[in-house]
């Protein structure tokens, strides 16, 4: 699995993922002052696997990563059911730091990065250890320190575009360095909110064969509306997971889901 990541530094959490999945929710729901934004929602993700989540606006997918998350905690939000990251990490249970702390990971859908620093500047910055950022920069960069950037510069193809200033970045190339700043924290569980909106669809396949390589290394959830960057992810047999109303719709292959016609009526008839 270390491979697949990209080399030996990657150290992985202790999350016990003894029976397979790395992410277990079970009849969550979610109430906003009466709006059910999630309704007894089930979903597994397997230790490695890379996911796909697609459905129509208000079908609680961003709730659904704000629960893994912990920033649901909201006193208008009344929230039952089961999050577990492995097999004994309570998610509801911890704080959002903790959580992050554990091993995910999670990419809004702007991307965030530090416009006025150079590219592996950013990726030092971002690098896990209990370091003041200001500190981060003065200090000298050891030899395992520079392999895990050169190591995520090469992941992410950024490599000609290190010494740049990130501002200076195309969009896709930002949404890149924000993935690999997630990369140098060494998640076990990447969350990803529609990554590819607002590129083009050379960028987005850019993105597509990058997650394609993660594969494996850590396991990855990417909500989102492009079909064919989901094509591209999924491909013949990778899992897709449709939610609608707050519940799974269907999942499948992405030839199974295209099939079903309560997915073609609820949202991808429209």
């Amino acid at each position: 699995m270390n491979e697949a990541y990209g080399g030996h530094w990657l150290q992985p959490g202790h999350i016990d993922v003894s029976h397979g999945p790395i992410l277990y929710v079970e009849d969550l729901s979610v109430v906003f002052d009466g709006f059910r934004a999630i309704n007894q929602l089930n979903l597994s993700i397997d230790d490695g696997e890379l996911r796909c989540v697609i459905g129509p606006n208000g079908a609680g997918k961003t709730t659904l990563m704000d629960v893994i998350t912990g920033k649901t905690r909201s006193p208008m939000a009344r929230i039952s059911g089961s999050v577990f990251l492995g097999q004994t990490m309570d998610l509801r249970r911890m704080k959002e730091a903790a959580i992050a702390q554990a091993g995910i990971g999670r990419k809004f859908q702007k991307p965030t990065v530090f416009e006025e620093h150079k590219v592996w500047e950013n990726l030092d910055i971002a690098m896990a250890g209990n370091k003041h950022w200001w500190a981060t920069l003065r200090a000298r960069l050891g030899s395992e320190e520079r392999a895990r950037i050169e190591q995520v510069l090469e992941q992410t193809g950024l490599e000609s575009q290190a010494y740049e200033r990130a501002g200076t970045l195309s969009h896709g190339q930002k949404q890149r360095l924000e993935i690999g700043m997630l990369l140098m924290q060494q998640p076990r569980l990447l969350l990803l909110d529609e990554p590819v909106a607002g590129m083009s669809d050379h960028e987005s396949m850019e993105l597509a064969d990058l997650l394609g390589r993660l594969r494996g290394g850590c396991s990855i959830m990417v909500v989102e509306h492009d079909m064919d960057f989901v094509a591209a992810l999924a491909g013949d047999s990778g899992k897709v997971t449709v939610l609608a109303e707050g519940r799974t719709l269907a999942e499948g292959t992405l030839s199974q889901i295209r099939e079903n016609p309560r997915v073609v009526e609820s949202y991808l008839g429209r």
